[in-house]
């Protein structure tokens, strides 16, 4: 595409947007990665990513991202910054637009997310990742906490159906720290978004756990309204 003369002698840098795609499996939180497959650093830890195209606008391109890589179509995305170091990117002048995403791992194609050399790790398991990708996972995680206290996030990560305990569990993942568990039943109760289901989870006991699932309509206007959830 040629430039129009009075944006001849502006310099021109290449956007790309990193997606940090959080998942919830095994009582565990998860980031999905891959291996790059192109220089510079081929073959080292990455984020999920890509080029912004010339007939896109950078949510568009996110999505466009985390569908090819997962499958699904409707996916749980926001803004997180942007990333503009003259550094960042040892291969050219590139400006990233990162965006923090949360699926349930259930749903998303396993087979394509392999085609794509992506792999699930829990926090704990993350190597090094290449450039300011694990700054962008910091601030994700940081911007994650922050929504966690006033949106009601465990819709997009949990199974349709859930103990009180896997609800618990998330949240500890997201914070990094053990919640007293009578606290938290009482605080998580008392929103009345939780729909209890005359169904049990005994995989871990014989007496079982209450199965719970998110009253849908409470759900979205919690979520429109925002609340603040301390725990």
């Amino acid at each position: 595409m040629s430039l129009p003369s009075f944006y001849v002698n502006v310099p021109r840098h290449l956007v790309a947007v990193d997606c940090i795609i959080f998942g919830f499996e095994d009582g565990k939180l998860k980031l999905l990665i891959i291996k790059r497959k192109v220089d510079p650093m081929e073959g080292a830890w990455s984020l999920v990513g890509g080029f912004v195209q010339e007939k896109e606008s950078t949510d568009h391109a996110a999505t466009r991202v985390l569908q090819q890589t997962t499958g699904i179509q409707d996916i749980y995305m926001d803004q997180l910054q942007c990333y503009g170091e003259t550094d960042r990117d040892t291969g050219a002048r590139v400006i990233s637009v990162a965006y923090y995403a949360l699926i349930r791992i259930s749903e998303h194609d396993r087979m394509l997310a392999n085609a794509h050399g992506a792999h699930w790790l829990a926090l704990h398991q993350i190597p090094e990742l290449i450039f300011d990708h694990s700054r962008m996972l910091s601030d994700a995680l940081a911007r994650l906490r922050d929504k966690a206290r006033f949106h009601p996030i465990g819709f997009e990560l949990l199974p349709e159906k859930f103990s009180l305990p896997q609800l618990r569990n998330l949240y500890e993942e997201i914070y990094q720290r053990p919640l007293d568990k009578r606290n938290f039943r009482k605080k998580i109760l008392a929103m009345d978004i939780l729909e209890k289901l005359d169904e049990k989870d005994k995989s871990t006991s014989k007496k079982g756990a209450n199965l719970y699932r998110f009253d849908k309509k409470k759900y979205a206007a919690l979520t429109q309204h925002g609340f603040v959830f301390e725990i």
